[in-house]
């Protein structure tokens, strides 16, 4: 980026160097039009300069007037009228000009309430910006969005952070359990104890390890198989018949309801709902919402599992008569290695990525989860996947 900016600041004095002396004369006499077409103080050629800038410009005058903004600095309410809006811009041109060094630096600025809104709603902009001076009499302030860049950097220090303490969990537990076990070595009653614990740790450490492979190459577009049609009704049976083990042993039943039929115990019935994408994926998103439902409900309970088409979308509907999850923690059940419950998911081998492997493979597909929940009256996780078309067949198959 800093190769960008010099370009262009080299570029822009250029332009101006052969016509400083004539724009000094002129400022004598009369200050240019502000936020106009380049007046006649800059030359014609500072326009297409100013115009293939990626960064916001703005170019002040020696009165510190604006008489020059892109686009981009009135999206990011940089300016207003001829001034500029935050004070450390202010502070960095006038330190420009005041010794002729360019000033670089990364500040976070309040967002104007007449810009556009940041990422996720974000209310500040986190700008890189460089201040040169333009000639004798100009200063060019260029202002790029980091924003989204620094929020990434942020999850993907999380991240970082979570997979090495859970991963230190099991791990540490295995080390010590496989201690203990040979002190008890004279005990065949405690090894077997042992072993089972260390049988317990050493799955759910497979099982996050396979969950962060699986959430690494979900992010990652080049890892992403061919689309193929999938036939949402036959990937919910899988998915159930993959958990219905677990839900017995924990005398939850599961019961669906497939596109076309009524409410039973899995028979196919009527036209089959079908997306374009990954079946093994959409498999998978289907058997966490599931998984999610009978590990948070209680014996005696029931969870339900529907698929219908709904505005050209095929529509899973997970719902379970589970703890339920309070309005407040509903907006961070899609978080990675996020639990409700931290002692209940432990107890049950939760991994905290279940719910964030959906969210991604339903972006994966065109489509979205939703979730409503209430405590005390259970939970409905709703995954909205794009209907196959006919017509579009051939133009999703050349893709």
């Amino acid at each position: 980026m800093d190769v960008t900016w010099a370009a262009a600041v080299a570029g822009l004095l250029g332009v101006l160097v052969g016509a400083g002396a004539v724009a000094a004369s002129r400022w004598s006499e009369r200050r240019p039009e502000p936020l106009g077409p380049v007046g006649d103080d800059l030359p014609s050629g500072a326009a297409d300069v100013l115009a293939v800038i990626p960064s916001a410009a703005v170019v002040l005058d020696v009165a510190d007037v604006v008489v020059r903004a892109s686009a981009a600095a009135h999206a990011f309410g940089l300016v207003r009228d001829t001034e500029l809006v935050h004070d450390e811009l202010a502070g960095m041109v006038a330190s420009v000009r005041r010794d002729g060094e360019i000033r670089d630096a990364e500040v976070v600025l309040p967002r104007s309430p007449f810009a556009l809104p940041g990422p996720d709603g974000a209310g500040t902009l986190v700008a890189g910006v460089r201040v040169a001076p333009l000639g004798s009499l100009h200063v060019l302030l260029l202002v790029e969005d980091r924003t989204a860049a620094r929020r990434l950097e942020e999850v993907r220090r999380d991240f970082v952070a979570n997979v090495s303490h859970e991963l230190k969990t099991p791990v540490s537990a295995i080390a010590l359990l496989a201690e203990t076990m040979d002190d008890a070595a004279e005990d065949p009653a405690a090894v077997r104890r042992f072993a089972q614990r260390m049988t317990r740790e050493s799955q759910r450490l497979a099982a996050l390890v396979q969950e962060i492979v699986q959430l690494s190459r979900l992010q990652d577009a080049d890892a992403r198989h061919r689309p193929v049609p999938v036939d949402v009704d036959e990937a919910v049976l899988e998915a159930v018949d993959r958990t219905r083990l677990v839900a017995e042993g924990r005398g939850v039943r599961i019961v669906t309801q497939l596109s076309g039929e009524g409410e039973g115990d899995g028979a196919r019935g009527g036209t089959p709902a079908e997306v374009w994408g990954d079946r093994e994926l959409v498999v998978t998103a289907v058997r966490n919402l599931v998984d999610n439902g009978v590990h948070y409900s209680d014996a005696g309970t029931r969870v339900a599992v529907v698929v219908s088409v709904v505005d050209e979308r095929v529509e899973v509907v997970v719902r379970d008569q589970g703890i339920g999850i309070p309005e407040a923690e509903a907006g961070r059940v899609f978080e990675r290695f996020y639990r409700l419950d931290p002692a209940r998911s432990r107890s049950t081998g939760g991994t905290g990525l279940g719910l964030s492997i959906v969210k991604h493979v339903a972006a994966n597909h065109g489509g979205d989860v939703a979730l409503w929940s209430r405590p005390g009256e259970g939970s409905t996780f709703t995954l909205r996947l794009p209907l196959r078309r006919a017509d579009a067949d051939e133009q999703v198959a050349a893709s």
